[in-house]
């Protein structure tokens, strides 16, 4: 397994999944179409490994981009999706296309060119009206979104084609992933990246709803864990499995905020005189999620390596000295 294909590998995720596979001698090839990841992101990357790293300019739309991609690889980490749910609300059928009609394209790819695992991110928002708490892998609700909806499909899409082609796969459901190079300047952005900019550029964070909402906030470098456990194992019960990838703590979005700004006052004390503002309820929002980290620690023997607050200041120092060229202050 020395050559690993990343999909979406210029976007938050999948750049810190290829510099860590570059890091611990892995030859990377990197899939991204960057329209919604950043050549910022990985140019460290060409520039430090050319001899091992690769990229490849293209859409998993494609089916002809997504069978160069995978020629000569041995595991695919498929990160590329358009993520967020509000976008797919706005236009479920793009949403549809990339999430189902290219994660089937690399599918496909995958077994035709022989490939040995295909690792996949699959998404907490699979446990849609579920209220039962902890979330467990296999009890899960009726989707709220199109986003929701193509990620369960996925799952689907993976078990048959584990059940009909041979082909070995593993889910992760990542829980509110954050850290490093996430984007603050989408308009789809992730509420920690997007609460840091707006308490940097001396605005009130926005609060959907009344605040009380909890989420299982889970650090980059937790994830990069759990990807490289799917990668390493040679447990066969641990294949052809989903598997909630999470932090296995529970925080609400006033206490984030509150977080947030407690770090920021180190740097920038009139922060301190900033609070947030609540606004309505988003639509297709979970209330609750909380994963029950089981099943990935009984199998992969996962455990998270940095726990939320740690997470937190790590990524407030990142955000707060990061280079110029990833950044804009007013975007």
């Amino acid at each position: 397994m020395n050559k690993i294909l990343v999909t979406g590998g210029a976007g938050f995720i999948g750049s810190n999944l290829c510099e860590h596979l570059l890091l611990n001698g892995y030859d990377v090839v990197c899939l991204d179409n960057f329209s919604t990841g950043h050549m910022y992101n990985i140019q460290h990357l060409l520039d430090g490994y050319p001899t091992r790293f690769t990229l490849i300019e293209g859409d998993i739309r494609n089916f002809e981009t997504c069978i160069r991609a995978v020629d000569g690889v041995n595991v695919v980490l498929h990160e590329a999706a358009l993520g967020s749910i509000p976008r797919s609300i706005e236009n479920p059928i793009t949403t549809n296309d990339v999430n189902i009609g290219g994660f089937l394209n690399m599918l496909v790819a995958a077994r035709d060119y022989k490939v040995k695992r295909f690792i996949f991110a699959a998404s907490s928002s699979t446990y849609g009206d579920s209220t039962e708490l902890p979330k467990v892998e296999d009890r899960i609700g009726k989707p709220l979104s199109p986003y929701a909806l193509t990620k369960y499909v996925d799952e689907l899409y993976a078990d048959v084609f584990a059940k009909t082609y041979g082909i070995e796969y593993i889910g992760l459901r990542y829980f509110n992933v954050f850290g490093r190079r996430q984007d603050p300047n989408s308009m789809y952005a992730a509420v920690i990246p997007l609460f840091i900019k707006q308490y940097l550029n001396h605005r009130q964070p926005k609060i959907n709803g009344d605040g009380q909402n909890t989420r299982d906030f889970t650090y980059i470098d937790n994830v990069l864990h759990m990807n490289m456990l799917a990668l390493k194992t040679t447990n066969i019960q641990a294949v052809n499995q989903i598997y909630n990838t999470a932090g296995g703590e529970r925080t609400s979005i006033n206490k984030l905020a509150n977080d947030i700004k407690s770090y920021l006052v180190q740097y920038d004390s009139s922060i301190s005189y900033i609070n947030p503002i609540h606004g309505a309820y988003r639509l297709g929002d979970i209330p609750h999620s909380f994963a029950c980290i089981d099943k990935a620690k009984q199998l992969l023997d996962y455990s998270p390596l940095v726990s939320f607050q740690e997470g937190l200041k790590e990524t407030i120092e990142w955000y707060v000295n990061r280079p110029k060229s990833s950044t804009n202050q007013e975007g």
